[in-house]
């Protein structure tokens, strides 16, 4: 009998391709959809205690087309009539469409243009993922109501869109793509610093992003994007251990104990990122890859190379331009060229409404700050940062550094 994590492993891996079998051949995505999150949520109660059934695609496959014949019967006799003959056909049949083929199309779809970015990542993790609303709602701090909402609207807007369950044409691919990746990003930000709560980080959201991205460039080996983000995510993620204090609290990454970095995630993750650059044109995801590969080789903090590092922003600016690049690029400015040519920079982006919203910017100004030695105004832009934030562990992390500068 397989354990719990065996069995979440498996159903996340066949949740995007039962829906694909089942779309293709009843059509209704939103139907499709919850028959087969019913179907995942029994596996999920049945399999630890009775094992994993000898097809267990075929079984999920079975327990989703039951409910929709089940949901279908309910709306009308003349419906039923119409239908039974092609529901009760076996669904477990093989389709004659690769498994890739539908899990990436399921994953384009999740990722329709005309979805907000919040429904495009509920219902990417819901779909694709294989996770229960509940387990999104909670990953995201809404409450479950809301989030199964969202995710029925983002149905029933794929649905008006008249999306086809198709891969997209090979003129609109490369868009969906970073559409793609951009939902990927996002999940793995979310899970690597939560953007409110008591938790410094969520574990099994990075872990997700991780899966996904892997899958996606097993299915899309020859988008050097696509391999750029998976080495930015190894990349980071290595330095999770030593992020946290033992009580949970925030440590920086100059005072992180780098023997704690997992060692085997940055070597994949820096091989990644070397064939990336060397195969073509560079993207925004491979240049943050490489300077998140540049802070790996540094055996300690004082032993970055800065310079090399504020070259790469150098270039990121020119590929994705954007508030966030000209923030961290401030970091690297101030490294380089001292503090006061940071807070310079920065200034450039206080009448940009996109960073109102956000603690970064007063928070890297109170770091500029106390470096260039002006104690008091660090001390303020430090307890205004705190007051921005709903990250309750970042919160705690500035009002310290406020603290010490009393």
């Amino acid at each position: 009998m397989k354990d719990d994590r065996q069995v979440e492993a498996l159903l996340r891996e066949l949740a995007p391709q039962v829906i694909g079998l089942l779309v293709r051949k009843h059509g209704q995505f939103d139907a499709c959809e919850d028959a087969v999150q019913e179907a995942l949520l029994s596996a999920a109660q049945q399999w630890p205690e009775q094992g994993i059934p000898d097809s267990p695609k075929s079984w999920l496959a079975t327990v989703a087309t039951r409910r929709l014949v089940d949901e279908w019967r309910s709306e009308s006799a003349r419906r039923r009539r119409e239908e039974n003959s092609a529901l009760m056909e076996p669904a477990g049949e093989p389709s004659t469409v690769s498994e890739s083929d539908d899990t990436l199309t399921v994953l384009f779809l999740c990722c329709h243009p005309s979805l907000s970015a919040p429904s495009q990542l509920a219902l990417t993790l819901r779909a694709v993922g294989g996770l229960t609303t509940g387990e999104i709602a909670n990953a995201f701090l809404v409450p479950e109501s809301t989030l199964a909402q969202r995710i029925s609207r983002a149905k029933q807007t794929i649905k008006k869109a008249g999306a086809e369950f198709v891969l997209p044409p090979a003129a609109e691919l490369a868009e969906r793509v970073r559409v793609v990746l951009q939902v990927l990003y996002l999940i793995f930000n979310e899970g690597y610093t939560t953007s409110g709560g008591p938790d410094l980080h969520r574990a099994d959201l990075t872990a997700e992003a991780i899966r996904l991205t892997r899958l996606l460039r097993r299915l899309m080996p020859e988008e050097d994007e696509v391999t750029g983000l998976l080495a930015l995510m190894l990349l980071t993620d290595a330095r999770r251990a030593a992020r946290a204090g033992e009580d949970g609290s925030l440590v920086p990454l100059a005072e992180q104990d780098r023997s704690r970095w997992n060692a085997e995630l940055i070597a994949e993750g820096v091989s990644l990122v070397s064939a990336a650059l060397e195969a073509g044109p560079v993207g925004p995801y491979q240049v943050q890859a490489a300077i998140a590969a540049v802070h790996s080789e540094a055996a300690t903090a004082a032993d970055t190379d800065w310079s090399q590092i504020l070259a790469l922003y150098d270039v990121l600016e020119k590929v994705s331009p954007g508030p966030v690049v000209t923030l961290n690029r401030a970091v690297a400015v101030a490294e380089v060229n001292g503090p006061e040519a940071g807070l310079e920079l920065l200034a450039t982006l206080d009448d940009d409404s996109r960073m109102s919203q956000t603690h970064r910017l007063v928070s890297v100004r109170g770091h500029l700050l106390e470096l260039a030695g002006d104690t008091a105004a660090a001390r303020e832009a430090y307890l205004r940062a705190a007051a921005k934030t709903a990250s309750e562990p970042e919160k705690q992390y500035l009002t310290r550094r406020a603290e010490r500068l009393t």
